[in-house]
């Protein structure tokens, strides 16, 4: 049922803003914000270039509205062009080397901010996804996109451009490496599947 109210939804924002309608970008980039800061921010972007990705993010799907084909849904077109335009940042702007995938690797100031979960009062899922912040870049963006967005291996796939297989070796070592951090943190078997 909420697929179908968020399928409706995307169908009247495209037709809003292809008809010209500001206030649909304004509704749009209101649903969406959270969502693109949370992508950027996982690829390893700081606050303020997080914004300027996502202001980019925006931009470029504005102007790509028109050659959106309804493929596939319209929060995972978004997530897919958030993706390239935080490795675009990078890319322009850091050395290549923060985008491998390397099992020790960190992100840098998880431990200064936040977490990002829908349920802050709940301490078990706070220190689940602050764990998620240190697992390596790509592995934490295919469990954020795999648990908190509700997209499919095959979506993954195409949002990060990579085989479907390689999404879930991402998954598997992610949730291998949740187990260890999380048993070695809490000092108990933990079980980060469901």
């Amino acid at each position: 049922m909420a697929d179908q109210a968020r399928k409706k939804q995307s169908r009247l924002w495209l037709a809003r803003l292809a008809a010209g309608d500001h206030r649909a970008f304004a509704e749009f980039v209101e649903e969406y914000k959270k969502m693109v800061f949370i992508c950027c921010r996982t690829l390893g972007l700081k606050d303020d270039e997080a914004e300027d990705a996502a202001s980019e993010t925006f931009l470029a799907a504005y102007k790509g509205l028109s050659r959106y084909r309804g493929q596939a849904e319209l929060g995972t077109w978004l997530w897919r062009i958030a993706y390239n335009q935080a490795v675009n940042y990078l890319r322009k702007n850091r050395s290549q080397d923060l985008l491998l995938a390397q099992p020790d690797e960190q992100l840098a100031d998880t431990h200064d901010r936040p977490p990002h979960t829908e349920l802050e009062n709940n301490e078990q899922a706070q220190i689940i996804w602050q764990a998620v912040e240190r697992l390596p870049r790509l592995w934490a963006l295919a469990a954020i996109l795999f648990y908190r967005e509700d997209k499919n291996v095959k979506e993954i796939a195409k949002i990060m451009r990579v085989s479907q297989n390689t999404v879930k070796t991402y998954l598997f070592r992610g949730r291998q490496k949740l187990k260890e951090m999380l048993a070695d943190a809490l000092g108990e078997d933990i079980d980060v599947t469901g």
